[in-house]
């Protein structure tokens, strides 16, 4: 295969690589906390023999991760907390802490706030959230700070990865931070009594689909004709 047969094969592959992740979006455009996803585009160039053309393709592995404000709904629940601005909440992973802007949580029979399927959630110092069994009213400051019954319990933590390029997609809502993580002091509030939804806006995920989907076409074409532009040719010199 040439060089244009590599360009256009590696090109097809991240177009449809960013078809899945469009279409993900698309899927996920509900889901409380979620962020939208994207896909870059760069060059990979590989230098040959002294003498022979470069070769060029195009990759698509890497992942651009939107940290736009969701639109904020209000539940009136205790353990549903929204947060305005910048941050993520901390949960315990399996493997370590994960980020997530998903936050409604539950207490646990120990009486420590979980996500759904029962990640527990983290403080400002890392320990768990933990709720008084015999609490009568939980009320959670904009600062993070829980009190129960008007008694301070904890602060729930806000974080920001070190590198915002470095978040890593774990499960659906949740991120690792690979490179670390950073309290946010400023210019991020929690809401209690509100859930965050998805940032994606399907209406434009929908135009971004079709317009991957044409460009994928066109470059089947391209290869089509190209495939039997090499046929004629081997054809004509085997004659």
């Amino acid at each position: 295969m040439d060089n244009i047969g590599y360009t256009a094969l590696t090109r097809q592959s991240g177009l449809m690589r960013e078809m899945q992740t469009v279409a993900n979006n698309i899927a996920n455009s509900s889901t409380t906390g979620y962020r939208r996803e994207g896909v870059i585009f760069s060059e990979y160039v590989q230098q040959l023999d002294k003498g022979d053309a470069s070769l060029s393709m195009a990759t698509a592995n890497a992942r651009l991760i939107d940290l736009q404000q969701g639109a904020l709904t209000q539940t009136n629940g205790s353990f549903d907390l929204a947060i305005e601005g910048d941050g993520f909440f901390m949960v315990e992973g399996a493997d370590g802490p994960l980020l997530t802007r998903a936050g409604a949580f539950t207490p646990s029979a120990e009486g420590e706030l979980t996500t759904a399927d029962g990640l527990r959630l983290l403080d400002a110092g890392g320990a768990p959230v933990f709720v008084p069994p015999d609490a009568g009213s939980i009320s959670v400051a904009a600062d993070g700070t829980m009190s129960a019954d008007g008694r301070p319990l904890t602060q729930i933590g806000l974080y920001l990865p070190t590198d915002p390029n470095d978040l890593k997609h774990r499960d659906g809502v949740r991120f690792a931070a690979p490179g670390g993580t950073e309290p946010v002091l400023e210019g991020a509030s929690i809401l209690q009594g509100f859930v965050e939804g998805s940032n994606v806006n399907p209406v434009q995920e929908i135009t971004r689909m079709i317009e991957v989907q044409r460009s994928y076409e066109l470059g089947q074409m391209f290869m089509e004709k190209e495939d039997e532009r090499i046929r004629s040719v081997l054809q004509t010199v085997v004659k």
